[in-house]
Order: structure tokens, then sequence, then C-alpha cells
């Protein structure tokens, strides 16, 4: 199985930056995609971005230009970076794994909250 660690939320201002992390371990497979999902009470869990072993991304409209999704294949680890954050940005966030199975492991949330 896989588990994954989530770190770097908070409250930012908006206009602000923040960086996300999640770290997989356990059995990691070729062939995987990495992604950030978010969602809010009473609306549904969202892809924000997504990031494959090759490299390949794929983005939200709300978030091109201002977020950038990368990661570390030695590390198993993705990257969200945030920039020019909204308070419509605000959110949970949760780090999601797919095999090449397509079988899906989620992390347990972090929360970013954007207000002044």
């Amino acid at each position: 199985q896989v588990q994954l660690v989530e770190s770097g939320g908070g409250l930012v201002q908006p206009g602000g930056s923040l960086r996300l992390s999640c770290a997989a371990s356990g059995s990691i497979s070729s062939g995987n995609a990495m992604g950030w999902y978010r969602q809010v009470p009473g609306k549904q869990r969202e892809l924000v971005a997504l990031i494959t072993s090759g490299g390949s991304t794929n983005y939200a409209d709300s978030v091109k230009g201002r977020f950038t999704i990368s990661r570390d294949n030695a590390k198993n680890t993705a990257f969200l970076q945030m920039n020019s954050l909204k308070p419509e940005d605000t959110a949970v966030y949760y780090c999601e794994y797919t095999d090449y199975m397509g079988n899906v492991r989620w992390g347990q949330g972090t929360q970013v909250t954007v207000s002044s």
C-alpha cells in the first residue's frame, strides 16, 4: 500500500503564496500519477492539478497561470506551488496517488485559508 503525507497548508493573505508537499511511501509503482484536489463544505472534491511520473501535467482552468505542480521522483514527492492566491482558493487540499492499475490513495488533507 501507499501512504501519503501532506504538509504546507496554512493561512495566507490574498495575493500571497503557499507551497504544498505530498510525500508518498510504501509500494510505489512506475507509471503513477500524483495530484492535488480541493474541497469546500457542501461541494464536491475537484481536481486542482495532476502530474504523471513522466512529467505531463493538467490544471483546472481556475488555477492556470497561478499554480504549478511538480514532483521529485527520486523522493516520491509532489509539490503544489500556489501563487496569487484568492479567497476562493480556500479549501481543504488533498493529495492523490494513482498507480498504473488505477488504484487511488488519498492523503489526510491540509487546510488552505486565504483571508485578510
